[in-house]
């Protein structure tokens, strides 16, 4: 089987993507395997200076998933232009995420990593604050969704642009839409579900931030509803996550119309998930008799 697809302009050589923030800039993950045989890298979210991230403890375990409240700690994209980036494999594609908490910034980092042969595509991480509106999420509101993408757009060039959406809304559908209004080429979802963990003996919450993103096995059903919903509501393609550990995950979320996915929470689990994944895929499919993957895309009986 050729497990090649094609997400707008990009040709990736299988459907296997890593997932933002599980895997470091792809140099933590080399000795584990070939960076080039993985569809592609989302690389970890990137903002214009540096950020610390949120205090300790950030990430809690949770019955079949985890909970983190990093905080988006990166380098800033000056130094990951300079320490980073020029270290990365040729071969490998990788795509930028974005995080910014300003229309502003997000077009300023568009037009940053426009001008960069090495990023293949850009993704807008809108599960962010606007500070200009009392810290609601951009991708809670379609307007303001709407206003980073077309933010984006305009100065990213001929690099697509993803825009990862989150769950945390009443009706998924409205934000896609409205992102695809804006210029979306393509659409990543699901991002985290807000959750919480608690301690009964210290009285106190596992994450000094209190409130985390939950990501991991117990949110696919969740991840998988809204794949199909979005990919009944939009006619642009779509990266799905959430909670995939193993090949017949990866075939469910296409069957119910993703194009390719992310690996997320596993690759904390294992390191070498994401090569293993590229094969088993691959062997699955022509078990069951899958020729190609536009054939067996979205073909969910209900």
């Amino acid at each position: 089987m050729d497990q090649k697809i094609q997400l707008g302009p990009l040709t990736l050589k299988n459907p296997v993507i890593t997932a933002s923030g599980t895997f470091g800039y792809g140099l933590e993950f080399m000795r584990y395997g070939d960076l080039s045989a993985i569809g592609a890298i989302c690389l970890k979210g990137i903002s214009l200076a540096p950020r610390a991230g949120n205090p300790m403890p950030r990430i809690a375990e949770t019955p079949c998933g985890m909970l983190n409240a990093i905080g988006l700690q990166n380098v800033g994209v000056e130094k990951f232009l300079k320490e980073k980036l020029p270290y990365i494999p040729a071969g490998a594609t990788l795509i930028a995420n974005l995080y910014a908490q300003t229309p502003e910034d997000f077009g300023e980092l568009a037009g940053i990593f426009s001008t960069e042969d090495k990023i293949a595509a850009l993704e807008v991480n809108i599960s962010c604050p606007n500070v200009r509106e009392g810290g609601v999420q951009f991708g809670q509101d379609p307007h303001m969704a709407a206003a980073v993408v077309g933010a984006v757009k305009k100065r990213s060039g001929t690099k697509p642009v993803i825009v990862k959406l989150s769950p945390n809304v009443t009706d998924v559908r409205v934000i896609a839409k409205a992102a695809v209004d804006a210029g979306a080429d393509m659409l990543s979802l699901i991002n985290t579900l807000s959750g919480m963990s608690v301690d009964i003996r210290t009285r106190r919450s596992r994450l000094a931030n209190v409130v985390g993103g939950l990501s991991g096995p117990a949110i696919k059903p969740v991840a998988l509803r809204m794949v199909h919903q979005v990919a009944q509501a939009v006619n642009v393609p779509i990266i799905g996550m959430g909670g995939i550990t193993s090949a017949e995950d990866v075939l469910e979320f296409i069957l119910v119309g993703a194009h390719a996915v992310q690996i997320g929470t596993y690759n904390f689990m294992r390191p070498d998930n994401a090569f293993r994944l590229v094969e088993e895929v691959r062997v699955l499919a022509e078990s069951l008799g899958i020729e190609s993957w536009d054939d067996y895309r979205g073909t969910l009986q209900v």
